[in-house]
């Protein structure tokens, strides 16, 4: 992600920041212009829902007025609607289809940790000019659940399981507990467990639905990732069972990619996603990345492009691979693991090539023409999104 400033001060500010720290202006993100806005009240909203909330002039697009998101009575949004907007949610938040029981006050400091990393997926979703269609705009758009365990709150029933289906993204907000994410991470033998991370899987498997699925790629899929048609319930069964090949590390991102083609696929655009991100918050310090090593006299790696609006992958993997000798060596410098334990072997960064490119193929407009019924809805949809997918509601 990159840097934001306060247009009032010239102050750098956070992501997440509701009020500048220099000059005390309230901050909104604007999504339709990519920016954290300093604001200034110009009036009240004559939206019928929101109560006379206050609208605002923001500075990062002066055309509009704006009002906040209706989850910042909640404290867990700084996203901006445009006043003309008939929606109270912003583009992030107007994908929710439940959230738990926010009179619970631990619920509520859950789900506001969980709303923090699903707005940091959705600003890279929009970078990357990803369509994203709501559950009023079509049956199987992309919709969130966000779950209380029945354990937790002393009721019957199935454990909640963090997963994806036909569009509904369904998430454990014990997920947002740092003591409980770590002990599964020791349960599941993996390296990387955060809620960000959570968020771009799941969001995989969604993409794997609309930019691959009965798509002309699906050789190409299958020949980087295996056979998706193979039984999914049966090979998650046998992985837990048996665990990854002993020579995994070749041909696959991480270990549970090993399990199914649909886990492969998803973990990949995951570690795109990390990939891109992360590249542009390096970009935006202009990094110069060059290990004094013996024997080398190698120039500099210049991170100073912008990660989500190129179509060389080359130039993304040549920014990523002495990018992250540099951060994994600085982290074990403050006593920690390495910040990106995962290898990218030629097969990998093969796969990575995939997502990337079917990306780009849907930000051109070349999507699957999956033959079954509902397919051309959901291209109208989705075509229809493509007019500048942020401006119409956030």
């Amino acid at each position: 992600m990159k840097i934001f400033q306060c247009q009032a001060c010239d102050q750098p500010v956070t992501f997440e920041a509701t009020a500048c720290e220099s000059c005390a202006r309230r901050l909104g993100y604007a999504c339709a212009v990519h920016e954290v806005s300093a604001l200034e009240p110009v009036g009240l909203s004559a939206h019928p829902a929101m109560g006379g909330a206050q609208a605002f002039h923001a500075y990062a697009d002066s055309g509009r007025r704006y009002r906040y998101c209706n989850n910042a009575l909640s404290g867990a949004c700084n996203w901006l609607v445009p006043e003309d907007s008939p929606d109270i949610f912003c583009t992030a938040c107007r994908h929710n289809r439940v959230v738990p029981d926010l009179s619970q006050s631990w619920n509520l400091t859950r789900w506001r940790q969980i709303e923090a990393a699903k707005r940091r997926l959705f600003y890279s979703l929009l970078r990357l000019e990803l369509p994203l269609a709501t559950r009023a705009q079509y049956t199987d758009g992309l919709a969130f659940d966000f779950l209380v365990d029945p354990s937790e709150s002393f009721s019957y029933g199935s454990p909640v399981l963090t997963g994806h289906i036909n569009g509904l993204i369904t998430m454990n907000i014990a997920e947002a507990d740092d003591v409980e994410r770590e002990r599964r991470r020791i349960l599941f033998g993996e390296h990387y467990r955060t809620l960000l991370g959570h968020f771009r899987h799941e969001i995989g498997h969604y993409f794997w639905y609309l930019l691959v699925m009965n798509g002309p790629h699906m050789a190409e899929f299958r020949g980087l990732f295996g056979d998706e048609s193979l039984n999914y319930v049966l090979a998650l069964q046998d992985h837990y069972a048996r665990g990854a090949p002993a020579d995994w590390e070749d041909s696959y991102v991480s270990a549970y990619a090993t399990a199914h083609a649909w886990e492969d696929f998803a973990e990949t655009f995951a570690h795109y996603l990390h990939i891109v991100d992360t590249v542009e918050t390096a970009s935006t310090f202009e990094l110069h990345v060059r290990p004094r090593l013996r024997n080398t006299s190698q120039a500099p790696t210049v991170i100073d492009f912008d990660p989500y609006d190129t179509q060389d992958l080359d130039r993304l993997i040549e920014a990523w691979l002495p990018l992250t000798y540099a951060i994994n060596s600085l982290s074990h410098s403050m006593g920690q693991p390495a910040l990106y334990p995962f290898k990218l072997t030629p097969t990998v960064i093969a796969k990575l090539a995939f997502v990337h490119e079917r990306i780009y193929a849907s930000r051109s407009g070349s999507l699957p023409d999956a033959g079954e019924a509902g397919a051309d809805m959901l291209r109208a949809v989705i075509l229809g999104l493509r007019q500048k997918v942020a401006a119409p509601t956030a």
